[in-house]
């Protein structure tokens, strides 16, 4: 039976990660995602996903690896403090591959991306039927004019060209 499961806000998040340089987690309630994913015989069978994430809020929890760089300094959170994507379409290879394709936004430049989609699990708690999925991507952060903000840089940071994202979306029936 198929079963369309809608993403829980309160218990979803994004990780951006950039080699050496950051790693933020951005969660919580000061982000918005919705959308559904359809979940037939423990399968993905349709997905529709979108989210906006507010890069300035002070909430946003930042960890720091060997700089000081900060999240300011990398996605200019003063002029554009959204990183937004919207789905456009799904695709199932094989079971837990999936691609989800849409667009995103980050200072106001949109690109279409594609990103992996998985159905982590399905558990049961308290009565309430919850599932974990997991949508993972990369992207050329210089396709989003991502430059570093920053005295760090000239002092030898080494920053790689790509940016992963990692949602973790939380659903329920």
């Amino acid at each position: 039976m198929k079963i369309k499961w809608a993403i829980d806000s309160n218990q979803s998040d994004v990780l951006i990660k950039s080699r050496h340089a950051i790693i933020a987690y951005l969660a919580g309630p000061v982000n918005k995602f919705k959308g559904y994913v359809d979940i037939q015989d423990d399968e993905i069978k349709n997905a529709s996903v979108e989210f906006s994430l507010q890069v300035n809020k002070e909430e946003t929890k930042l960890e720091q690896i060997d700089t000081n760089l900060r999240l300011k300094d990398f996605f200019n959170i003063n002029a554009y403090p959204i990183i937004s994507f919207k789905s456009t379409s799904f695709e199932k290879v094989a079971k837990n591959i999936n691609f989800l394709k849409g667009n995103l936004t980050i200072q106001n430049i949109t690109k279409h991306v594609e990103l992996d989609a998985e159905l982590i699990a399905i558990n049961s708690y308290n009565g309430d039927k919850k599932a974990a999925f997991e949508i993972t991507g990369q992207i050329n952060r210089k396709d989003f004019g991502l430059a570093i903000h920053s005295f760090a840089q000239t002092n030898g940071l080494a920053m790689g060209p790509d940016i992963k994202f990692i949602a973790n979306l939380e659903l329920a029936i």
